[in-house]
């Protein structure tokens, strides 16, 4: 059987949209629009695939340590997670994001009750019948989606980590599913390392964020050390915030550290992976430290060349097998 490209899939008659009345997708790669008759099987696998490689090069970066079997159950979930991120984050309109995520979690049901349209859906199938997959995992990471249309701001550290609990935390138990394991030790170690990678992104995109009316950072740490919400606007980088980032980032390496036993605790194509993405998370608190916490206006970045020694370093470790890669 042939299988069919993504725009393929968009323009192909039998997958008409039948969601195109709802404001919102016209704002977002008409690809991602439910279809009127689901895909075969091969041409959902294939949408995925496409859909992930399209997207971040550090995804098929990873792809490379994951045993081939695995490979594909990957590229399922991880075009659930994209599609869902941009149903919250690339449609530009609270209520219209809150209608999409609605309808997407409607096909999520379609999914588990064996009768979806979606691609993706449709692929995700037989990932969640083989991995055994709870829905609550992937309605979780809904919750975090809808949040972020309703809330802009946090009080408290724990509110952040209570929103890091929904927008991170899932997509590890995720992994976690996929590979095998689903014990509550291990999703707890894994937790520490996706709010650490969650909490290293927040200190990475303050400005960014605050540009669409978010701020993560807690609110009381702002209050703590004197930096105002008229300082992130004006992207001032005072010594108050820099001491603020200062303490923020020590904070997300701690967390970084509560999650390192896992690594001792998978088999090695996965400690592989998660060896590479925490050391990656590590590596942008070093980034934001390097240009003396002034992140306003600044985004730090890992560079090509700490990327790649990085790449070398989970290579190196995989073909060695030494447990500290």
């Amino acid at each position: 059987m042939t299988e069919l490209t993504m725009s393929s899939i968009a323009s192909d008659s039998r997958t008409a949209s039948i969601s195109s009345a709802l404001p919102g997708w016209s704002t977002l790669p008409p690809e991602y629009a439910i279809p009127e008759q689901a895909p075969t099987q091969a041409e959902a696998q294939e949408y995925c695939r496409r859909l992930a490689r399209s997207h971040y090069e550090n995804f098929s970066v990873a792809t490379w340590f994951l045993p081939h079997r695995l490979r594909q159950d990957f590229f399922n979930v991880y075009a659930y997670c994209r599609i869902s991120d941009d149903l919250g984050d690339e449609v530009g309109d609270a209520n219209a994001s809150l209608q999409l995520l609605d309808q997407w979690e409607a096909e999520l049901d379609a999914c588990y009750a064996g009768s979806p349209r979606h691609p993706v859906f449709v692929a995700l199938a037989d990932t969640v019948r083989k991995c055994e997959i709870p829905k609550q995992t992937f309605v979780d990471l809904l919750t975090a989606f809808r949040q972020d249309q309703r809330v802009s701001r946090y009080p408290t550290f724990e509110d952040v980590v209570r929103y890091c609990r929904y927008s991170a935390n899932p997509v590890g138990h995720l992994v976690l599913y996929v590979c095998g394991y689903r014990d509550a030790e291990r999703q707890a170690l894994s937790d520490f390392t996706c709010t650490a990678l969650q909490l290293a992104n927040f200190c990475q995109d303050v400005s960014v964020d605050f540009a669409k009316g978010r701020i993560y950072l807690p609110l009381e740490d702002l209050r703590r050390y004197g930096v105002t919400e008229d300082d992130i606007a004006a992207r001032r980088n005072t010594s108050a915030f820099c001491e603020l980032m200062r303490f923020e980032v020590e904070r997300a390496r701690d967390w970084f550290r509560r999650g390192v036993p896992l690594i001792e605790k998978v088999d090695r194509e996965l400690a592989v992976d998660i060896e590479l993405f925490s050391r990656g998370g590590q590596e942008i608190l070093n980034a934001i430290e390097a240009q003396g916490y002034n992140v306003l206006g600044s985004r730090p970045s890992i560079s090509k060349s700490r990327k790649l020694a990085l790449i070398a370093r989970a290579v190196w470790g995989r073909l060695l097998w030494g447990r500290s890669i």
